[in-house]
């Protein structure tokens, strides 16, 4: 899509969609594409992959636009559904100044840009003049004028310092992506429990991984069916497709070897597509995310810190397979203070403030996933003790019997990096796993070539 800038307004424009934001107060709106002969000396800036939303970093700034600069294809999910990780964005500031150099890929449509003022060159006596003449000046300044050149100064490396850490978080941590037919949000089970309508996209997504719907809401806010093709749901977590071939007709190194095994003719059940994709998808919680040791156990509303939930994914043939574990912070209000190594944990609130909210974190999380087992990893002596005994008092007193506890010392089985010991956790759980079983859909084919979904 093509971004334009004019006199009182920045546009996006593709095909027959616009989307309107103004450089004087960020309000946006969808026009028809061609209200852009409307605009007052349209220039197109450049091409870019979609809209991420409006932000503002700090109460003296003006707002920004977020856009998506350039992407990356992480690769295709069970039906051939792509899936994008944002790898550079581009921030717009919506005021009247002018933009800085975006870097931008020029469009093949309009192959010019923004030319820059060439430099002027001065001869040696002009240069002469103009020194004596500033320094004439600069003695006269007055000093509230040096003081507001201070503060300007300042607020430039403050929203500078800004703007790079927001560039950072997007173009550094490789962990922002999307797709636009894909629900990256909502598990294969969740997906198959929806109803068959004809809702766009995003009015189905969990809201709980729509990562950019705040950054987005203003243009939701509009509730105009033209808003649907600019909402894009970003998460933040982590994804990785892949894509597996199993050769039936070989065996292990150790057959092979032995003198007593009989060669044996493996065929594969559809030889035609002897391919396996295999996906892990991590989403992470819009609530209550932050820096670690700032941000810990739960908050009023149910939410803990930095949760995250993982899919695991295996499609072969018609039939895809899902598996999904979750995690998050102890729930209970605890903290830790500093920066240092291990600081000390200390719980914010009593037993009995913590058991309503307690309850209400599980009470979600049991609606969604119906049965939760609880690995608490968390070490059994010195000073996270009291967190894991805080947890074990809420599980004991919550009592209900959709919820297994188990705990497990991390640290101490699997001190100096062995983490092969984690065997032993899955050994001792095994049962439980075998119980929770996964999910799995089936694409049945009709003789209308229409597909059906059968989710078990």
């Amino acid at each position: 899509m093509e971004l334009f800038q004019a006199k009182d307004h920045y546009i996006l424009q593709s095909g027959d969609n616009a989307l309107w934001c103004s450089r004087k107060d960020g309000s946006l709106s969808v026009r028809p594409a061609t209200d852009l002969l409307l605009a007052w000396n349209p220039i197109c800036l450049g091409l870019v992959e979609g809209v991420i939303g409006k932000i503002q970093l700090h109460a003296d700034f003006p707002l920004g636009l977020i856009l998506i600069r350039q992407k990356a294809l992480v690769g295709l999910l069970p039906g051939d559904h792509k899936v994008y990780k944002i790898t550079k964005i581009a921030v717009i500031p919506l005021s009247e100044e002018e933009p800085q150099d975006l870097e931008l890929e020029l469009c093949k449509k309009h192959h010019f840009g923004i030319n820059k003022p060439e430099k002027i060159t001065q001869s040696p006596d002009d240069s002469k003049f103009l020194l004596k003449t500033l320094s004439q000046i600069k003695s006269n300044v007055a000093v509230p004028i040096k003081k507001k050149v201070k503060e300007n100064k300042e607020k430039e490396r403050l929203e500078r310092r800004l703007l790079d850490e927001l560039y950072k978080i997007f173009m550094d941590s490789d962990s922002f992506y999307y797709s636009p037919t894909y629900d990256l949000t909502n598990s294969v089970q969740r997906q198959g429990a929806l109803e068959k309508t004809d809702l766009p996209l995003w009015r189905q997504v969990d809201d709980r991984f729509f990562w950019n719907k705040y950054m987005i809401q203003d243009l939701i806010d509009l509730q105009v069916p033209q808003v649907d093709f600019w909402v894009i749901p970003i998460i933040q977590g982590f994804v990785q497709v892949e894509e597996l071939v199993v050769n039936y007709n070989e065996n292990s190194d150790e057959e092979r070897s032995s003198p007593d095994t009989p060669p044996q003719e493996h065929t594969c059940v559809d030889d035609i597509h002897p391919r396996f994709t295999v996906a892990l998808i991590s989403r992470r919680s819009r609530h209550r995310a932050g820096m670690r040791y700032k941000r810990r156990g739960v908050d009023t509303e149910g939410h803990v810190a930095n949760y995250v939930e993982t899919e695991q994914l295996i499609h072969v043939h018609s039939h895809t397979l899902s598996f999904v574990q979750t995690r998050g912070s102890v729930p209970v209000f605890w903290s830790q203070a500093g920066y240092r190594y291990n600081p000390r944990p200390r719980l914010e609130k009593g037993e009995k403030e913590t058991i309503p909210y307690f309850a209400l974190h599980f009470d979600q999380q049991l609606k969604v996933y119906k049965k939760q087992v609880i690995i608490n990893l968390v070490d059994q002596n010195g000073r996270e003790k009291l967190i894991g005994d805080a947890y074990l008092k809420q599980v004991l007193l919550y009592n209900n019997p959709n919820l297994t506890y188990v705990s497990f010392d991390f640290h101490e089985h699997c001190r100096g990096m062995k983490f092969e010991n984690v065997q032993t956790l899955t050994d001792a759980i095994s049962d439980i796993i075998t119980d929770m079983r996964w999910g799995c859909i089936i694409c049945l084919h009709n003789v209308n070539n229409t597909n059906e979904t059968h989710v078990t």
